[in-house]
């Protein structure tokens, strides 16, 4: 537990939440070379890149959307009652800066800055950007082996590279992290897929490698608690990544995405399948594909705002010292 009051958000108790400067949920702002720097558990980053955008960019902005949509988070959770800024040391570590026309280099950008997170061992919540952002997290902290993986999305993102195999997008990030040796695939499941595809490439190379998928028609068959007591099951205890792709989200719910697929879920329902992860070693995870140009009364961030407090609050519940991360 953390009574330092330094680590609490801002209350809107003492602070309207329309006033101050807005950081992620409120937090307090704690770049690398902040003197306290080296007490944070969980730290939150921006990744404010879309570059590997295949079709409808602007996500990019999305970081700051959120940001500003988070400064409506309280301090506790209202179903568990969990107040998870008293549990653990939580901080806005600020944006890892891309090169906004170089893809190859925001990638290394990325990746080293998540290494020396790794090496601080805090556990970081990123929030994108496109999806392809989570390939250089991968590659920065899953150092010690590769992690299972949580992924919720309508798409799979498994695809070869664009454009006669030279292009990384958001469309590749999972593929690659699993021929890279990031992801155990046989500790992967991806839940919510649909939509329209090019063809089988995707699945065919889910099968071949045991990458569980659960298309959208047999989440809302089975329903959310059996399908996530299955993604319990698969990834069991060991350490874990959670990825949520906001366009998991039925547009009409969440229309500020690049790559929207109707037939998904509800805004209770994207929160319901992150608080039915509790009970997984989730060392790290992402937000990602919020594009503020496409909103809608910002309607959009505030519910991605709302999904990563439910991740803060599955990773606080996870967080325990006896546990390698």
């Amino acid at each position: 537990m953390t009574t330092d009051p330094f680590f609490h958000p801002v209350s809107g108790m003492q602070m309207p939440r329309f006033a101050g400067i807005p950081t992620f949920m409120r937090l307090p702002h704690v770049p690398e070379d902040h003197p306290r720097a080296a007490e944070v558990q969980i730290g939150l980053i921006g990744l404010p890149f879309d570059g590997a955008t295949s079709n409808r960019p602007g996500a990019r902005h999305g970081p700051r959307a959120l940001r500003d949509a988070s400064t409506m988070i309280r301090a506790q959770h209202p179903v568990t009652g969990l107040r998870p800024f008293e549990a653990a040391a939580c901080a806005d570590l600020g944006d890892i800066g891309p090169n906004p026309v170089d893809t190859a280099d925001t990638l290394l950008r990325f990746a080293a800055a998540y290494g020396a997170i790794r090496k601080r061992g805090l556990r970081p919540l990123s929030v994108g950007g496109d999806h392809l952002c989570t390939l250089p997290v991968l590659r920065g902290i899953a150092s010690d082996g590769p992690l299972g993986l949580v992924h919720f999305d309508s798409h799979t993102d498994l695809y070869p590279a664009y454009f006669g195999g030279k292009t990384l997008t958001h469309g590749n990030p999972f593929r690659c992290a699993v021929e890279e040796g990031l992801l155990d695939p046989k500790r992967m499941i991806q839940i919510g897929i649909r939509g329209t595809a090019y063809d089988n490439v995707d699945t065919d190379f889910a099968k071949a490698n045991g990458i569980r998928i659960v298309p959208i028609e047999e989440l809302f068959a089975r329903g959310i608690p059996d399908v996530m007591a299955e993604a319990r099951e698969i990834l069991g205890d060991r350490s874990a990544y959670l990825s949520y792709d906001i366009d998991f989200v039925d547009p009409s719910i969440a229309p500020g995405t690049g790559t929207p697929e109707w037939g998904g879920p509800s805004a209770f329902q994207a929160m319901q399948v992150v608080r039915e992860c509790a009970g997984l070693n989730i060392v790290a995870a992402d937000l990602v594909e919020v594009s503020p140009p496409f909103d809608i009364n910002n309607q959009t961030a505030w519910l991605g705002a709302s999904v990563m407090f439910e991740i803060l609050c599955v990773m606080v519940q996870a967080l325990d010292e006896s546990r390698l991360v």
